[in-house]
């Protein structure tokens, strides 16, 4: 949170005491309390030139640095800084050094403190050390008796025996805020008989609330999140969601500006920036965003704010905040979704207008900063099996899907898999697109393992057909997935997978040649039973071609139906009481750009169950859920996913290349029952209709089919038929809003490729409101106006105690 405003006659100055992280590779210079009083003559004054750069360690007392002309001495604290006044309130400076502060008032002196002005100017104005409010000229300075001085030095004395002997902890350091109230002319500062009265305990309880309020929070704020986002390790990201507010942490390795950003498309078109660094010892920070040209621009409304701030030899540390929603059209809301992070950095600081082009030092990396945080800290001994390809020959092709057979090792008795880990092979980070692990039919010997194949290839082996139960998935970008510690994937038994089946998803766009893969997935299992195992069900698009997206289309939506008929026959069966949903994946492919998966019990909805809509290809992983959704029978879900092809002139077809389509969500849930896919599928024939399509041959001996009638598509396939038509924007639209109201084929299948009754079957939709509404944003007050209010409330509080306590002629101070 930021500084707050003080008015002139109320100057606010901040103790600059600044903790070393400990990751860093240097420290800043240190200097103790005595090594000062001796070099400087018993006072208690900063070494020069040394702004910001200190470290409060659990043996010393710190004084903020002085700022001086060049060229002049910092030994008087009248060279450069404002001359001393005394401090008559301040905030959790804790310990000797708020002791020394109060007692030494010409140690308020900060970086960024204006020098007295010349008799007759105005006062000066710029930023305060957090970048924040005005500078004024300090007040007349008042004589201190002989009393006063020797009463100084002891006190100080002291102080600084309690800090050696680690009065402090090193985590009790703060910034402080010290209002600085002027004497009125003609006032005469008094001896130890003529101190301040006291404030009254009832207005001190008032004021301690506000007080806190306005204070950073940076110091003691735990980071559950953090990623390296660049490949050289050079700058890390730290990340803390709460209520509705985010904070961040950066820990950039250069002494000029780092820039956190979010963008709808990973480039700089239409971002929103925070921009910062450590200027000359003066910390900054900045919102900013870009035009559609990119054109770099201040934000009229600044809603990021500095709560800490660092710089040493190497490294630059900033920690800040921002509202979740900011009301602001030119910041971007942070949801649930993938978010897009771009970030930068320079070796010199920001300059408006100045040569700031980062050049290489610049990046993108997709995020789900909302995330629920569900990492369980796992025994570093647990056992673990890998299932790993060998030397797996990629062709020069598009898209390979590569099938390897894999016998689950011998257990005596159940045990859980309780964490999945991908070991992708590097330098094949972006080949390997996704890794989906099936169980295969019991039935199989050992006679399989011999060797892998390319799937769904007319010579594939004909045991491969047998894997038809997911029990795990992994897609590019994603991490390791740890399980909730009630549920676990069961193995062992003689209901568990004995044989599985390891697919993985090459995607070669390049047509690279002479590349072997060694990926695959490390599982970590233990004896120590969980109370529930999961399953996973395959939701959405049956993929095929009867899933289609006409060209140029800026936006499409497909629905994939998990009916209410298919999970009223599956559940009432195995589990009456409901499946609980714990986490989900959702898939697409590159033309994919928002999926979410409805809810509905009754035809009435429920919250969503999941959704990202700023999908990203190229970043796919498990979702766990806030709170576990329960299923009943009777539900119906819909997994609704949109699509963009104006940068396509022919039709998108559903399967399994990156340029073809899917629409799948997987979802994680407990106990496990036998139902592994529900989903459907529109009919094709219907959907000819809409391009006039009459009649097709029959029987059908080919595929895809050929169309009979009308005369300009016979003897076409119905895929050639398709892109044949000539395809506008208004006409898409109505073949989306046509299709969505087709009846579905509904897909319900069980282990080891059996059919749950309703397999096949026609379903009509249920009537659901379309495009899906989301909840209205709502707009947060934002921090600093919070901040303003309550110090505006104290700086009147203030005011009017002073002007009911003060004599008539006379104002006194210790």
């Amino acid at each position: 949170m930021s500084l707050p405003w003080w008015p002139p006659r109320l100057r606010t100055d901040a103790c600059a005491v600044l903790q070393l992280e400990p990751s860093l590779e240097s420290s800043p210079r240190h200097y103790s309390a005595r090594h000062l009083r001796a070099k400087h003559g018993g006072r208690h004054l900063a070494p020069p030139q040394e702004p910001w750069r200190a470290e409060r360690r659990s043996g010393d007392a710190f004084s903020p640095p002085c700022r001086e002309p060049a060229g002049k001495s910092c030994r008087s604290p009248a060279s450069a800084c404002p001359p001393a006044v005394p401090i008559v309130a301040w905030r959790r400076c804790p310990g000797p050094a708020l002791r020394s502060l109060r007692d030494h008032p010409e140690r308020a002196c900060l970086p960024g403190c204006a020098s007295p002005a010349p008799p007759g100017h105005p006062p000066s104005r710029g930023r305060l050390p957090w970048g924040r409010g005005d500078r004024f000229p300090p007040p007349p300075v008042s004589r201190r008796s002989d009393w006063q001085r020797r009463q100084e030095a002891a006190e100080a004395d002291a102080a600084s025996d309690a800090s050696v002997n680690g009065a402090l902890p090193r985590r009790e350091a703060r910034c402080a805020l010290a209002p600085i109230l002027p004497l009125r002319p003609g006032a005469r500062a008094a001896g130890p008989a003529g101190r301040m009265r006291p404030w009254p305990p009832s207005l001190l309880l008032l004021l301690l609330p506000l007080l806190w309020w306005g204070l950073p929070a940076a110091r003691g704020r735990h980071y559950p999140h953090s990623a390296v986002l660049d490949g050289a390790s050079r700058y890390r990201l730290s990340w803390a969601p709460q209520g509705g507010s985010i904070a961040f942490r950066l820990e950039v390795r250069t002494r000029g500006y780092v820039g956190l950003g979010f963008s709808p498309t990973g480039a700089m078109a239409s971002a929103d920036l925070a921009l910062g660094g450590v200027d000359g010892g003066t910390p900054y920070l900045q919102d900013y965003f870009t035009t559609e040209d990119r054109t770099l621009k201040k934000d009229s409304q600044q809603d990021y704010h500095l709560e800490h701030a660092m710089e040493n030899s190497t490294h630059t540390i900033l920690a800040f905040s921002r509202q979740l929603h900011t009301c602001d059209s030119n910041d971007k809301r942070i949801t649930e979704s993938t978010v897009r992070v771009i970030w930068a950095y320079h070796d010199k600081d920001f300059r408006e207008g100045g040569p700031n082009y980062h050049g290489l030092n610049r990046g993108t990396k997709s995020l789900r900063l909302l995330n629920p945080d569900k990492t369980a800290i796992l025994s570093s001994s647990l056992p673990y099996f890998d299932l790993i390809n060998q030397d797996v020959p990629i062709p020069d092709k598009d898209t390979t899907y590569w099938c390897q057979m894999f016998k689950i090792p011998a257990l005596h008795g159940k045990h859980h898999v309780i964490k999945v880990d991908p070991l992708i092979q590097k330098g094949h980070e972006s080949l390997v697109h996704h890794i989906l692990l099936y169980q295969c039919s019991s039935s199989l010997n050992d006679s399989v393992l011999d060797y892998g194949h390319e799937c769904y290839h007319p010579n594939m082996p004909d045991s491969f057909m047998t894997c038809e139960t997911v029990i795990f998935a992994w897609a590019i970008g994603g991490e390791g997935f740890t399980y909730p510690p009630h549920v676990g994937l069961s193995i062992g038994t003689a209901a568990d997978p004995q044989y599985v089946l390891m697919e993985v998803h090459y995607d070669n766009p390049s047509y690279l040649e002479g590349m072997r893969d060694n990926s695959g997935l490390r599982l970590f299992y233990t004896s120590d039973l969980r109370r529930y195992d999961a399953g996973v069900i395959e939701a959405g698009l049956w993929v095929s071609l009867y899933h289609n997206i006409p060209p140029g289309m800026p936006e499409f939506m497909s629905e994939g139906h998990c009916t209410l008929e298919c999970l009223e026959e599956a559940l009432e069966a195995e589990k009456p009481s409901g499946i609980h949903v714990f986490a989900v994946l959702l898939h697409a492919h590159l033309a994919g750009r928002a999926i979410r998966i409805r809810h509905f019990r009754k035809l009435h909805e429920q919250q969503l169950l999941a959704y990202d809509d700023d999908y990203d290809f190229n970043f796919q992983e498990f979702q766990h859920l806030k709170e576990e959704r329960t299923i009943l029978p009777g539900d119906n879900l819909v997994t609704e996913c949109h699509y963009s092809t104006l940068d396509r002139s022919r039709m998108t077809w559903g399967g399994l290349s990156t340029r073809n389509e899917m629409c799948l969500s997987y979802l994680l849930y407990y106990p496990r029952i036998n139902l592994t896919r529900c989903a459907s599928i529109p009919d094709i024939v219907e959907q000819l209709q809409f391009i006039g399509v009459k009649q097709i041959y029959r029987p059908v001996r080919t595929w895809p089919f050929i169309i009979k009638s009308p005369k300009q598509y016979k003897n076409l396939s119905f895929v050639d038929a398709m892109n044949k038509f000539k395809w506008t924007k208004e006409q898409g639209l109505s073949y989306n809003d046509f299709v969505l109201k087709l009846q579905v084929t509904v897909r319900c299948t069980k282990t080891d490729n059996a059919e749950w009754m309703i397999q096949g079957m026609m379903a009509t939709l249920p009537e659901i409101e379309r495009p899906y509404v989301a909840e209205q944003a709502i707009c947060t007050l934002n921090s600093s106006s919070i901040c303003l209010n309550c110090n505006l409330f104290l700086t009147l509080m203030i005011a009017l105690y002073i002007a009911t306590t003060t004599p008539r002629n006379s104002m006194s101070f210790a």
